[in-house]
């Protein structure tokens, strides 16, 4: 057995609320829900970006719950890596300095393929990259 996909990524931030309005407002994502205080989630591709508030995700569900997700977290800045073209990247690029957003590092692979990097309100490093850089 193999597994086919990631289906859902996540991220743990600090401030859910500028989180939201990054990902949503910066990067153009789709909210597919959320729950004040806890979480939000996104819809990317055929993908789901869950963006967490880290305090909140540590507590473990109450007997009765409905969904009994385990807790789950991490400490520090996290990463996360957007598929990208290379004139998608050049677009990135253009959109992201439009919007005053600093890009961190910009390079090519020295095995081919761009990647341009920036960070999100709570410090995730958050990147765009040709996916030939893994040879895909």
């Amino acid at each position: 057995m193999r597994p086919s996909a990631i289906l859902e990524s996540a991220l743990y931030v600090t401030d859910l609320a500028a989180a939201e309005a990054f990902y949503r407002d910066m990067l153009g994502l789709e909210v597919l829900g959320k729950v004040e205080g806890r979480h939000v989630f996104f819809r990317c591709g055929d993908g789901v970006l869950l963006l967490f508030n880290a305090e909140a995700t540590t507590v473990p569900p109450a007997p009765d719950a409905r969904l009994k997700v385990p807790p789950h977290g991490t400490v520090g800045d996290g990463h996360l890596c957007f598929a990208a073209s290379a004139g998608e990247i050049a677009g990135w690029r253009a959109h992201l300095q439009a919007k005053k957003i600093a890009i961190e590092s910009e390079f090519e692979w020295p095995q081919g393929g761009r990647s341009i990097y920036i960070r999100d309100p709570s410090g995730n490093s958050i990147e765009f990259a040709e996916p030939r850089i893994w040879g895909l």
